[in-house]
C-alpha cells in the first residue's frame, strides 16, 4: 500500500509497500527539530501502533548535511520559568518514548551530522546506519550549558556505558562514523547518501519480512532490562541547568555565532 508523501512541510511522512518513512525536512537549518515537528514524529508512531500493514520505519534527514541537529536554538527564547523546562523536558521524554516503544523496527539513516536531540531520536531507534561524513554526539557543553533528560542519559548509558557517555557530555565532542560504530552508535557504515538510503530500505524490508511479534517481544525484552529512571527523578538537574545564568548566556551566543562566557551560575 502505498500513501502520497506531504512536501513542503518540516516534516515529511509517506508509507510504501508496508514501510514507513519519516524525514526531517529543514536542510536550511540542518533538520534543526521544532516543537510541531517532535509532537508531529510522536503521532506518526501512535498512528503506525494501529496499523498492522506497516512492518518497519525509516527515519533520516533531508539533504546530506545532518539527519538532525537538535532542538531549533529559537524555540528556547520563550523560557521564562522553572515550569517552562519541565514541561520542554517532559514533552521531549514523552516523544522520544513514543518512537522507542513505537512497535515496528526502526531504522535511522544518518548522514552529516547528528547531534543533540538528533542524537537522541537516533539512540531511540533499533538500528542505526551512517555514512563516511556521519558524526554525532552531544556538544551541549560547549554550546547551550544545558542537560540531557534523565531518559536520554539512560538511552546513552545502555548503548555505550557510563564511562564514554561522560567521555561525550565532558568533551562536547562530534566523532566520526568509524568510533561511532566502534562505540555501539552506529551498527554499520556505508560510503554515501545515495548507498545510505538503499542499504536503509534493504534493511527495513528484511526485518519486515520477519515475524512482527518475534520484533515487538524483542523490543519489549529491552526496555524491561534496561531501567530508565523517571522524569520527577532528574527534575532538580533540568532545573538547575535551564533555569541557570549560563543557559541564557549559552542561548545568546549561539544566536549571535559567539562564544559564550561561562560563570558556572
Amino acid at each position: 500500500m502505498n500513501a502520497p508523501t506531504t512536501v513542503n512541510e518540516d516534516l515529511i511522512y509517506v508509507v510504501n509497500d508496508g514501510i514507513a518513512h519519516l524525514t526531517f525536512n529543514r536542510p536550511q537549518a540542518r533538520n534543526a527539530m521544532t516543537f510541531a515537528m517532535y509532537e508531529r514524529m510522536a503521532e506518526i508512531c501512535d498512528t503506525i501502533n494501529g496499523d498492522r500493514s506497516i512492518k518497519a520505519m525509516i527515519l533520516t534527514g533531508a539533504g546530506d548535511k545532518a539527519f538532525a541537529s537538535g532542538t531549533d536554538i529559537s524555540q528556547f527564547r520563550a523560557f521564562k520559568t522553572p515550569q517552562d523546562a519541565l514541561d520542554y523536558e517532559a514533552r521531549i521524554d514523552r516523544v522520544l518514548g513514543s518512537l522507542e516503544r513505537c512497535r515496528v523496527p526502526t531504522i535511522a539513516a544518518i548522514a552529516g551530522a547528528c547531534t543533540g536531540g538528533g542524537a537522541g531520536i537516533a539512540a531511540c531507534c533499533d538500528l542505526r546506519i551512517g555514512t563516511a561524513s556521519t558524526r554525532m554526539g552531544f556538544p551541549i557543553a560547549r554550546t547551550l550549558g544545558n542537560c540531557l533528560s534523565m531518559s536520554n542519559f539512560s538511552r546513552l548509558i545502555a548503548l555505550i556505558g557510563p564511562a564514554r557517555t561522560k567521555d561525550l557530555i565532558f568533551t562536547a565532542r562530534l566523532i566520526e562514523a568509524p568510533e561511532a560504530m566502534a562505540l555501539g552508535l552506529l551498527n554499520e557504515i556505508v560510503p554515501d547518501v545515495e548507498t545510505l538510503q538503499r542499504r536503509a530500505l534493504e534493511m527495513a524490508q528484511l526485518v519486515a519480512s520477519h515475524a512482527p511479534l518475534t520484533m515487538e517481544t524483542a523490543k519489549e525484552a529491552v526496555l524491561r532490562l534496561r531501567r530508565t529512571l523517571s522524569r520527577e527523578e532528574g527534575q532538580d538537574l533540568i532545573l538547575k541547568a535551564y533555569m541557570s545564568e549560563d543557559f541564557r548566556e549559552g542561548m545568546d551566543a549561539f544566536l549571535n555565532k559567539r562564544k559564550p562566557n561561562w560563570k558556572g551560575k
